[in-house]
């Protein structure tokens, strides 16, 4: 999905609101959440305020004799993968947790968009036992024509993940979006707070225990669109980071401790995650005193020399208006830090 970049500098943006005050950020954080419902896939509710978009997709999921109806179609396309969604929605946590009292009304509609994506993941993760579904629709012959989901034709095939054809990529990120979800609505609907967190457990243990990139599962049905490029040891991190502080079970730190230590990007995106897990993870070394994850914060600080305009070790390469291509990212990581 193209979104959740743009949403996340939003919120970074409002931070700055009293000192830039001509940009009206609060539009277009409203505006940016609304784009989510462009996106949706499913039957639309009463309440839906872009009236062009109709109901579609409601046979997702019949091919393998399960339900997957729901989530967000990527981008302009009218397929759905797993792996870049997982992400969006783990942001938009992230994003509605530490900025959510800036928000005002927009924490609600906040929370509307990630519970799209959640009640959809939950159907991928429970549906079949052993299984975690992981997108629906052929991108091959999606990508040949450009059309409305409602009027889509072609293929609604399904792709999953097994024990004997592993996703710990796909697998870690879609449980750490439910992890990272379950924060948000744990005082407003602790209820479905449990059914995220206790899901999220579960896809965690499937992505450690079942070891194995699902771009070598899925080959053509993921790449080259969405392939993990980076590996999946940056989402066993980022999973883990996020289950640790969904639950401080000390089960998550001796996990993290044994990964190590890892790469040393200068880029934070839907396939490489190591930098947001080193910001996640600092946050226990600085604000708890936590020694455990003082290597984290290590790597967290010199993620945030390689970024920095004019720093002696930066490699990021910016516009003359000081921007580039990753930027919202990368501010969210640099204002959390």
């Amino acid at each position: 999905m193209a979104s959740p970049f743009f949403f996340v500098f939003l919120l970074s943006a409002l931070s700055l609101e009293n000192t830039y005050a001509s940009p009206n950020y609060r539009e277009a954080l409203s505006k940016s959440l609304l784009f989510f419902q462009g996106q949706r896939s499913g039957r639309l509710p009463s309440d839906q305020q872009l009236s062009w978009r109709s109901s579609s997709g409601l046979s997702d999921g019949s091919s393998a004799h399960v339900d997957l109806t729901g989530g967000y179609y990527d981008a302009g396309d009218n397929v759905k993968f797993n792996f870049p969604m997982a992400f969006t929605t783990t942001m938009l946590s992230w994003s509605s947790l530490e900025y959510g009292k800036k928000m005002g009304p927009e924490l609600q509609n906040s929370r509307v968009a990630i519970r799209w994506a959640t009640d959809y993941l939950l159907k991928c993760a429970r549906a079949t036992p052993g299984k975690l579904y992981v997108g629906v629709g052929d991108p091959n012959g999606d990508h040949k024509c450009w059309e409305r989901p409602e009027d889509m034709d072609t293929p609604r095939t399904v792709y999953s993940v097994s024990p004997s054809n592993p996703g710990s990529d796909v697998a870690a990120e879609t449980a750490a979006a439910l992890a990272a979800s379950s924060m948000v609505f744990r005082k407003v609907d602790p209820k479905y707070s449990r059914l995220l967190l206790a899901t999220a457990k579960k896809v965690m243990q499937f992505a450690i225990q079942y070891r194995g990139a699902y771009s070598n599962s899925l080959s053509s049905s993921v790449c080259p669109f969405y392939c993990s490029y980076s590996g999946y040891k940056d989402e066993l991190l980022w999973g883990a980071a996020w289950l640790h502080r969904a639950t401080n079970d000390p089960y998550y730190t001796n996990f993290i401790k044994s990964l190590g230590g890892g790469d040393q990007p200068d880029i934070f995106s839907w396939d490489n995650k190591y930098a947001g897990a080193y910001v996640l993870l600092s946050r226990r070394a600085v604000l708890n005193k936590d020694n455990n994850f003082e290597l984290y914060k290590q790597a967290a600080e010199n993620f945030m020399c390689k970024i920095l305009p004019n720093s002696p070790s930066s490699s990021t390469k910016y516009t003359k208006g000081k921007l580039n291509t990753e930027f919202s990212p990368k501010a969210f990581q640099l204002l959390k830090y």
